[in-house]
């Protein structure tokens, strides 16, 4: 800290002015700075990979889509209508699978369905011959 003495014009005894002298702290701040600058790029160690490009694109219903439903009951929808059992659901795969080109498969699970419902309309899917399958989500909203 640098310390002036003003020359006092006035008889009184002259007072010590003191300021900041900031050329220290600048100083200090710049080696800071380049240490950091020289000292981050060799802490970075990562494998160089070539990361896939992902963009979010909306599902574009297609009339030959077909949409298979889940409720909380277990219940399985083929377009809307309910299907009787598991045999039946396997049919209308394998006649899907032949079809060309062959449809996407959507499945919309209810929130509360369990796991083994959705898991043997997959298995049923992935039975009868049908490529592309995903699932129809609600996006978050923020609200809970």
């Amino acid at each position: 800290m640098a310390m002036s003495v003003g020359s006092g014009s006035s008889g009184d005894e002259p007072k010590a002015m003191s300021d900041i002298n900031t050329t220290p702290l600048v100083d200090v701040m710049l080696v800071l700075l380049i240490i950091f600058l020289i000292t981050i790029p060799v802490i970075t160690k990562t494998v160089p990979v070539e990361l896939p490009k992902a963009t979010n694109i909306a599902t574009q219903t297609k009339p030959e889509n077909i949409t298979i439903a889940v409720d909380e009951a277990g219940n399985v929808y083929w377009n809307n209508g309910k299907v009787p059992n598991r045999q039946a659901l396997l049919e209308f795969v394998k006649a899907a699978a032949v079809q060309v080109p062959q449809p996407e498969i959507h499945i919309r699970g209810d929130r509360n369905a369990r796991f083994e419902a959705v898991g043997r309309v997959l298995y049923a899917i992935q039975r009868g011959g049908v490529v592309k399958v995903g699932f129809i989500t609600e996006p978050d909203r923020g609200t809970r």
